[in-house]
């Protein structure tokens, strides 16, 4: 009995952690940081950086309405055409909890994110990455946009793995 209580009081933590939007929840890592919102997201996290970065990581999680934001090729083919890269970027499908993800991971300099939304130019960010994903639900897509330094990003690539694993209906 006392071991069933607590299981049920850790699955209630465990949903209150999660945040949600468009029928789609999740759980971000312990140690990313909610920011407050901005305009198009659902939810803005902050990645502490790593040993030797400066930069901090960032992950926005985007989502634009049913039928909005483009579709996932195009969203794919934006987010590699932020980088100049030596490297092929790594994409892979998978279905989580009855979702279709869509993931990509790219690195080299980073030339951020473009459009009349865009801040004021700079040149690009060298030994940057982005793990991206793309989940498809019932009400639209949810664009999950990881950047940071390469090393910040590869330190928390378990975390954003064990992100996009708590995906569920909401």
């Amino acid at each position: 009995m006392v071991r069933r209580i607590a299981s049920s009081i850790l699955l209630a933590a465990l949903w209150l952690a999660a945040d949600s939007g468009a029928g789609i929840r999740w759980t971000p890592p312990s140690n990313w940081k909610a920011e407050a919102q901005r305009p198009m997201r659902l939810a803005t996290y902050t990645i502490p950086p790593a040993a030797g970065d400066s930069d901090p990581g960032e992950c926005g999680v985007y989502y634009f309405g049913q039928g909005q934001g483009g579709s996932v090729e195009a969203n794919i083919t934006r987010w590699i055409g932020q980088f100049q890269s030596k490297e092929a970027p790594k994409r892979d499908q998978r279905t989580l909890h009855g979702l279709k993800v869509t993931t990509i991971d790219v690195s080299g300099a980073y030339s951020g994110m473009g459009g009349p939304m865009a801040k004021g130019g700079g040149a690009p960010k060298p030994n940057y990455r982005l793990l991206g994903a793309i989940a498809e639900g019932s009400q639209g897509s949810i664009f999950f946009k990881f950047t940071g330094p390469a090393k910040t990003v590869a330190q928390n690539q378990a975390a954003f793995e064990k992100l996009l694993a708590s995906l569920g209906p909401q």
